[in-house]
């Protein structure tokens, strides 16, 4: 029988703790103070320890420093003092979760449901990272990179965990992957994981996505409707492209991460929410907020652990092991085995890839299908084009910022490709210094709309970004524009 050691040493919580913990067929033991606690675990090794941080000899952070208490027993912090930077000290010290009092009882049981031991966690992420070297892949992710190892070293350490993860990098580059990943690592596997792109639904229908809602809420509402919150209860919500959920619908996403609980859309009772979140955006975060795209007190709510996504431009020798995965997929599917020539896996690794892993998997797919025999050449593969080569250029003499060739997302080339001046020969976008992000990302944009022929599929495409994000960027840059022409007719 699974056996819990309570630290604590208020009487009354630690009575009723006792007795919910032995509702769900435990074991208890309790200890008062850490000299007690010491002694239980030395007596009898817990399964999982609650424990308070406020003790009479002492705080309840110090059992970390017992190896033994770490590898085999999950540790829960129990406390009434809460903080997001004492919950995160805890965590980064191995406690798997923590409780606020008063205990919620279906959060306690969905902490109890999930016990599993540190060490087990930990020899399936011993038993991945054996395999990388033979395989090539971590979970659900492939690359044998450095920045690669990072972020399988990062997934390692946060999985086990109940921190929040926000993941940040272009679209294409595999957030949901990641995400994915850490779900499947976690002690919450077994329930769902929920895959949500804010940017995809419509800005009336997302609170009801998200939340639910009753019978009768609004027009059209002829049935009650579970949210995403309520589906995913006791596993992983993922919140894909964050920046595009509303604000209004931010505050009230804040408002649960900080209560655990949610109602539904027309109802005045409370649910609560056993829900792991993770979110991801494909721009950068602190531009998000400047562009009043992100809240910032949500933020730094959900960036606890940030995982950055690197783009496959930055980890080309990863596309040939990418390039034969998706290969052997394809050909699992259709029946007939094909394989790349040596200079076409070469011409691949030359290639940009504005669109990431998701461009690469289709360029696969497309050769595949146009190769007539068992061998893909160079001939249907895409060639490296000098027009997508961006440069980035600042000028002394002017006082402008010049972003030269659409060619990668805006927010790469405005963060991170700044360099002295240099001859260009492609189409340019000039701004002032001093111009806000916001100002630079709208000016890219459209630079790059007018320079494919206003080809939306193939602008969102260099750019790195969904579809959905362009149009709602233009929908967005035609509301500026029409409020600017309301306001100068007003003053004349």
């Amino acid at each position: 029988m699974t056996h819990a050691l309570i630290v604590d040493d208020d009487i009354d919580s630690v009575a009723t703790l006792q007795e919910l913990i032995a509702s769900e067929r435990f074991t208890v033991s309790v200890a008062h103070t850490l000299r007690d606690a010491r002694r239980h675990i030395a007596l009898q090794q817990p399964d999982v320890v609650l424990l308070d941080l406020q003790l009479p000899d002492g705080n309840g952070m110090e059992l970390f420093s017992d190896p033994q208490l770490v590898a085999n027993s999950e540790v829960v912090l129990i406390t009434g003092h809460a903080s997001l930077d004492t919950s995160i000290q805890a965590l980064r010290l191995g406690a798997a979760d923590y409780l606020v009092k008063p205990i919620n009882i279906r959060q306690l049981q969905g902490v109890l449901s999930r016990v599993m031991k540190p060490a087990a966690l930990q020899a399936e992420v011993a038993d991945l990272n054996a395999n990388l070297v033979n395989t090539g892949h971590f979970g659900l992710l492939w690359g044998r990179t450095p920045a690669m190892q990072r972020i399988y070293d990062q997934i390692s350490r946060v999985a086990g965990t109940s921190v929040s993860v926000f993941i940040n990098g272009e679209s294409g580059t595999g957030k949901e992957l990641v995400a994915q990943t850490v779900h499947d690592l976690s002690r919450r596997r077994k329930k769902p994981f929920l895959a949500v792109n804010c940017g995809a639904i419509s800005p009336n229908l997302i609170e009801s996505e998200i939340f639910g809602h009753e019978k009768g809420a609004f027009t059209g509402a002829d049935k009650q409707h579970e949210g995403f919150f309520e589906r995913a209860s006791g596993g992983t919500l993922f919140l894909d492209e964050l920046t595009e959920m509303p604000l209004e619908l931010q505050v009230k996403l804040l408002r649960v991460l900080e209560t655990g609980r949610f109602m539904r859309v027309g109802s005045t009772t409370t649910i609560d929410a056993d829900v792991r979140v993770i979110a991801a955006a494909n721009r950068p975060l602190l531009q998000a907020v400047q562009a009043g795209k992100l809240r910032e007190d949500l933020l730094y709510r959900l960036n606890v652990f940030p995982i950055e996504m690197p783009p496959l431009r930055e980890r080309l020798d990863d596309v040939p092991l990418l390039a034969d995965h998706f290969l052997k997929g394809i050909a699992a599917k259709e029946g007939k085995n094909k394989r790349f020539t040596p200079r076409a896996l070469q011409q691949l690794q030359t290639y940009h890839w504005p669109g990431n892993v998701r461009e690469l998997r289709n360029a696969v797919q497309r050769a595949y299908v146009m190769a007539g025999g068992e061998i893909i050449d160079e001939q249907w593969l895409p060639r490296p084009d000098p027009s997508q080569e961006t440069v980035s250029s600042l000028s002394a003499s002017t006082g402008t910022f010049a972003a030269v060739s659409p060619g990668l997302s805006a927010a790469a080339s405005v963060a991170h490709h700044v360099a002295a001046p240099a001859e260009t020969s492609g189409p340019s976008v000039v701004m002032p210094l001093g111009s806000s992000m916001a100002q630079v990302e709208k000016a890219f944009i459209l630079a790059t709309l007018q320079h494919y022929k206003h080809h939306k599929e193939q602008t969102a495409a260099v750019l790195g970004i969904s579809l959905k994000t362009l149009y709602n960027r233009l929908k967005e840059y035609a509301a500026e524009d029409a409020a600017a022409i309301d306001s100068t007719s007003a003053t004349h």
